[in-house]
Parts: structure tokens; sequence; C-alpha cells
């Protein structure tokens, strides 16, 4: 048996306590790996975005339905509020009176270049026709709140879900 180096006996036993202090400081995730918390940390604002997304379109649709203009309008960031009282109850505006909205629905959430995409299903009654068409609302933050910053017409097509860890089921691991 060799004689040990104290610096090299040392940098061993720093080592060693690495993954407790790691753990400690919720660097070093539960099943051992580090990085898993600060992936958790990168998860939770993605999430609270697509809930608030969600949230914030779904009380415009309601808003819509209703024929409630100044519900709809609160979820409108500032910059989108002239736009929406110059059009909103006008001929195809949202609030027309002239049509009813008996269903919409929310397809999709997903992060999008100008900040959150929600897809949308809505069908249009105008007496006894019906369409359904897709909207994008874009929903971004506006200082510690969310808020619809456009409404454009079309969508994405919803994301396909995946089952378990393998995002390919033709693929066995």
């Amino acid at each position: 048996m060799g004689l040990t180096h104290p610096r090299v006996a040392a940098g061993a036993a720093l080592l060693a306590l690495l993954p407790a202090a790691l753990a400690g400081c919720g660097l070093m995730g539960e099943d051992g790996t580090v990085g898993a918390a600060a992936t958790d940390a990168q998860r939770a604002p993605a999430d609270e975005a697509a809930a608030k997304s969600r949230e914030r379109v779904q009380a415009y649709l309601d808003a819509m339905a209703a024929k409630d203009v100044d519900a709809g309008r609160s979820q409108l960031c500032a910059p989108a509020q002239a736009a929406f009282d110059a059009a909103a109850t006008g001929p195809n505006g949202d609030f027309a009176d002239h049509f009813t909205v008996p269903q919409a629905t929310i397809t999709d959430v997903r992060s999008g270049p100008q900040g959150q995409e929600v897809s949308t299903s809505i069908t249009v009654a105008a007496g006894s026709r019906k369409a359904t068409r897709p909207l994008l609302f874009t929903v971004t933050r506006s200082g510690a709140d969310w808020c619809i910053s456009a409404e454009a017409p079309g969508g994405n097509t919803p994301e396909p879900a995946t089952t378990g860890d393998n995002p390919d089921p033709a693929i066995t691991p």
C-alpha cells in the first residue's frame, strides 16, 4: 500500500461529500442526477405560462359567449384594447349582436415567438346557420399579469400526446 498525498486525500474526501452537499442545496434530484431540480425550476414558469394563458383565453371565450364586452376587454393587453373597442361589437366583431357562440374550445397551448399561442375552435351561429372556425390567441406577460395581445384566424394543430418516456412507440428500447 502506498502513501497518500494530503491534497489528494482532501480532494477525494471533498468529492465523496459533494453529492450530499448538492442534495442539500437542491441541485441534485431525488433520483441522484445533478440538475434535476433545475429542470423542475425551468418547468414551473412554462407550466405557469400555459395555465395563465389558458385561463385568460377561456375567460375571453366565456365573455364572448355571454356577450359581456367589458369582461372580454379586461382580458386584453392595453395596446389591444383600442382595436377591440373599435371592432368588438361591429358586424364582424367577436361580440356582435347578430350571432351567438354555442361552442368555443381551447384545442392547443404552446410557446410561440411572440408569447403563448392558444389555439381555439369557435362555433358561431347566426339564425339557423353555424360555422366553426379556428382562432389563434397570443397571450403575453404584462408586468405581473398575463393578457391577450393578439387574435388571428387559424391556429396550431394539437401536438400529439406521448406515452411514457418513449416519444416514438415504433422504436422499442
